[in-house]
């Protein structure tokens, strides 16, 4: 599968679950991260429905997983920071919201000017 097929592939798993079919989500979520294990999305996505689920250990090794990728980014933190909550541990879950919100704002610090102006001057 081309990476625009596997794509493809998360976004009908997303569909799929916000139609309220987790379980065919998953299968295809699963397969996704079968056929590419460094397709980020699906690794994201499959921690997400995991978690709505209540399946905290799958969401956790998900998100890891996710976060193994790409280390800064602010929705895998941000999902950790959830599924730690969910498991009753606060300091994990306040650590990754911390990280979350600091690549918040990192990324509105990179953000062009001209985004900012508005028209205005």
């Amino acid at each position: 599968m081309s990476l625009e097929e596997l794509q493809a592939l998360v976004d009908d798993a997303s569909y799929d679950f916000a139609m309220g079919d987790a379980d065919a989500a998953l299968a295809k979520l699963e397969e996704a991260t079968r056929r590419d294990p460094e397709l980020f999305e699906a690794w994201l996505s499959l921690a997400e429905v995991h978690l709505s689920g209540r399946r905290l250990d799958a969401a956790l090794a998900a998100a890891e997983r996710a976060m193994g990728i790409r280390p800064k980014d602010l929705l895998a933190n941000a999902t950790l920071s959830r599924i730690w909550m969910e498991r009753g541990d606060k300091p994990k879950a306040e650590h990754f919201g911390a990280q979350a919100r600091m690549q918040s704002w990192k990324e509105e610090l990179e953000r062009p000017a001209a985004d900012d102006a508005g028209g205005l001057h």
